[in-house]
């Protein structure tokens, strides 16, 4: 079925008059387009400034993918490619690399979660984010400091230590109407079942303990959220953990807000601060800052069982900002 299906598809492909796309043969390939388009603009903001290095590094970045076959879907005999080969160039702020870090995080914790599980059957899963004021983009990097000192203490409290078996921690910063800065906690936290009976910790608590953590003047937003349990649902594939997982583990920053002076005066103010987090039982169960070219390209297939040759490649192209199969 798939040598029939692919030499059938080959020949429409060959047959056609015009230039062939990775989303004409794989349409749920399309974020490859999206997001090294994103990184084009990036590498322009970065240009020509302090860090034209790492515009230079993005320039070179997945110009050329290497995908192999997959089986087609037995449903709608739709063709999967698995990329192969791909130059990465890790640039923290590069929207491609962020977004195979993402794919690969979230690989790293589905991986996990099996044995975890098996070890705490009956633990439980809560999603909390911590939030202060917005400021100046020129203050964020001390802004991010007192918050990272706000959650060690935080982390000693009763209500937090006493409840909590593991927990992972990711920064996001978003950027604000009048371009300030608005950084931001989302933390994915494995809770003992108690939690839910004499133990539970209400919304307006959390709320007290970080603004006594973060000692602040104000009454600061934060949202708290019990992950429904998998024995309440039908399916994996709607499972809310997994959910969490992908909300904790997003992009620091959006890559819509990467753009003009802001994105360099943010690359300053980040430099060499951690965003991610993790304790307990979850400790280092994502190996942050541990990162080679081929986890960002297993990011999405982290068996990599397959170890064929590329069947297909495909370049960017720079101009229309679309994948073209050389």
């Amino acid at each position: 079925m798939r040598d029939s299906t692919l030499a059938s598809f080959e020949a429409v492909s060959q047959s056609a008059d015009q230039p062939q796309y990775l989303t004409d043969y794989s349409p749920r390939d399309k974020p490859w387009d999206v997001h090294r388009a994103q990184a084009q603009t990036v590498e322009g903001v970065y240009s020509g400034t302090v860090f034209d290095a790492l515009a230079g590094r993005i320039r070179d970045c997945t110009g050329y993918l290497g995908f192999v076959w997959s089986d087609p879907d037995p449903e709608t005999g739709e063709l999967h490619l698995r990329l192969r080969s791909a130059h990465f160039c890790r640039v923290r702020h590069c929207p491609v690399c962020q977004w195979r870090r993402s794919l690969m995080w979230q690989a790293r914790f589905l991986k996990a979660l099996p044995a975890i599980e098996a070890e705490y059957p009956s633990a439980r899963w809560l999603f909390l984010t911590l939030t202060v004021r917005n400021c100046p983009i020129t203050e964020l990097r001390h802004t991010i400091q007192k918050m990272n000192k706000a959650w060690n203490r935080f982390v000693q409290r009763r209500e937090f230590d006493s409840n909590t078996l593991g927990w992972i921690r990711t920064t996001e910063v978003t950027r604000g109407r009048d371009d300030s800065a608005h950084p931001h906690f989302h933390v994915l936290m494995m809770v003992k079942p108690s939690y839910f009976g004499k133990n539970y910790v209400t919304q307006r608590r959390w709320t007290g303990i970080w603004q006594e953590c973060a000692r602040l003047d104000y009454t600061p937003i934060v949202h708290v959220k019990a992950v429904k349990p998998k024995s309440q649902l039908s399916g994996l594939s709607e499972l809310p953990l997994r959910r969490a997982i992908a909300e904790t583990l997003k992009y620091s920053v959006k890559p819509s807000d990467m753009k003009d002076d802001w994105l360099i005066e943010l690359t300053r103010q980040v430099y060499h601060l951690r965003f991610v987090a993790s304790g307990g039982v979850l400790k280092d169960v994502l190996r942050e800052g541990e990162e080679s070219e081929k986890d960002l390209l297993l990011a999405d297939d982290p068996t990599g069982d397959d170890a064929s040759e590329p069947d297909v490649f495909f370049k960017w192209h720079r101009g229309i900002k679309r994948y073209v199969k050389r």
